[in-house]
């Protein structure tokens, strides 16, 4: 008789255990689901705090610009700031949408050469610098001096030397452009932690190795910190050319000095906010590269 009582205090058990093993591995489900149901959610809500302060700001502005038009200029003075609604239908909807956009493509390429080639050179003064003291000495005083030199008192001599077409606009925007890169990128190559230099210099590498494995990489985030200012900065050359260089196909500056000049206020603000739409384009897009390219583990 004490056999059985055994046999079914044992299978009493191992029932209890498998059905306290069903119950945690359910839960442990039901914990797992509701955390990768709770990421979307939370992620959707992390946007709405990101867009949420730019939204009221933005409603804010666009308030201020009513009241300023309409209760603060009188109606025969209202073409010095016409409405929000009427910029969007009479300037980026009216009849001179298209020449607006083309000319905003051909502003977009001159800024972007003009990046590109300040890039190349700005990154190799940095590089060249980096490698000594004494030609940090010797380069560094001029990058200030071009960055300090006003650009309008060039324009006659950039005329003169490159004409007064798209290679006179792209020199500008070189000049504009280039300091930010060259003292970005000197700090990220100067900003290498010792102790990594130090375990470089057990293996004896040489100079290129060691830009290429080390400096390089460490500096890529102040790399692409540079490149996001003079990606700006190059769309206002880009634009403070076409002021000066009116020759051509005329880019979104040449086309607000029109606007200006013809009293077309509503085609002068809408072309004014598509020019500020494309530096905002240009300092997003090399912002997301940045991040592509060195990860977020920097911003953390």
């Amino acid at each position: 008789m004490s056999t059985p009582t055994t046999t079914d205090t044992t299978s009493t058990t191992d029932m209890k255990s498998t059905t306290d093993m069903a119950i945690a591995d359910s839960s442990k489900s039901e914990t797992t689901g509701n955390t990768e149901g709770a990421k979307p959610r939370n992620r959707s809500r992390s946007l709405l705090r990101g867009a949420g302060g730019p939204l009221i700001v933005l409603a804010i502005v666009i308030g201020l610009w009513y009241l300023v038009t309409y209760g603060v200029l009188d109606p025969a003075r209202r073409f010095l700031m016409p409405a929000p609604h009427q910029v969007i239908t009479d300037g980026l909807l009216g009849d001179s949408v298209q020449e607006m956009w083309q000319g905003l493509a051909r502003t977009a390429g001159v800024a972007l050469t003009g990046l590109a080639i300040a890039a190349i050179i700005g990154i190799a003064w940095a590089v060249v610098m980096s490698q000594s003291r004494m030609m940090e000495n010797a380069l560094f005083p001029y990058a200030v001096i071009l960055q300090c030199i006003p650009i309008l008192a060039l324009v006659p001599l950039v005329g003169f030397w490159f004409g007064f077409g798209f290679s006179a606009r792209v020199f500008v925007c070189v000049l504009i452009a280039l300091f930010p890169l060259v003292s970005n990128t000197l700090f990220g190559l100067r900003s290498v932690d010792p102790q990594m230099r130090d375990l470089f210099a057990l293996h004896r590498p040489s100079r290129l190795t060691v830009l290429r494995k080390l400096e390089f990489p460490a500096a890529m985030p102040a790399i692409f910190a540079g490149l996001r200012i003079s990606a700006g900065l190059a769309v206002v050359g880009a634009i403070v050319g076409d002021f000066f260089f009116k020759q051509g196909n005329p880019g979104i500056g040449i086309l607000i000095d029109n606007y200006r000049s013809r009293l077309q206020s509503e085609e002068l603000f809408a072309s004014i906010i598509l020019a500020s739409l494309l530096g905002v384009a240009v300092f997003w897009f090399f912002g997301w590269l940045g991040n592509r390219v060195v990860g977020r583990w920097y911003q953390h």
